[in-house]
């Protein structure tokens, strides 16, 4: 077995961890309520949605920004309402993911139904770990941050993509 990494696979690694790192102190940082905890989900979110959004080339990337952005709004409007009504229970969190992924069917949009049900998933743990925290709050910081790790996955590749990363020999 060779175990050893081209200079292509390197440069890909230190692209994704550099904007994964970006996005969480950019997320962690804008957080302004005065819950720490709230803070490290913020640059937690913004990290995944950054890694999620980050693909090898402009119009990957531009495209899974588009499924992100829509699907984040989706999943964050129908947790807030959910929460405006009822407190967080594990089958509060079905039903809204359920009625997500319904809704981006109804509308036409079936490939935005994952990430909206990732954000149904984070407000409501958020929610109950944080009960006293406004849901229009709770789910606005959600968007914001799934925006903010969408914005630097997008500057990332605008600045380096990967199609023109050099070739490695024998690849």
């Amino acid at each position: 077995m060779n175990f050893s990494l081209k200079r292509n696979t390197i440069l890909i690694a230190l692209q994704i961890s550099l904007t994964a790192l970006v996005a969480y102190l950019i997320g962690f940082y804008t957080n302004k309520t005065p819950d720490t905890g709230n803070a490290s989900i913020g640059g937690l979110w913004a990290a995944t949605t950054a890694i999620v959004v980050l693909q090898a080339s402009r119009q990957e990337t531009f495209a899974m920004a588009s499924l992100r952005i829509l699907g984040s709004g989706i999943g964050s409007l129908v947790s807030a309402l959910y929460l405006s009504i009822l407190p967080f229970s594990p089958w509060g969190m079905g039903l809204c993911i359920f009625v997500t992924v319904l809704l981006c069917h109804l509308v036409r949009i079936p490939d935005h139904a994952r990430l909206a049900s990732l954000t149904v998933a984070i407000v409501m743990v958020v929610a109950g770990n944080h009960p006293h925290l406004s849901p229009a709050v709770n789910a606005g910081l959600r968007f914001a941050e799934s925006s903010i790790g969408t914005a630097v996955a997008m500057l990332a590749i605008l600045i380096w993509e990967r199609n023109s990363l050099p070739k490695d020999n024998n690849s």
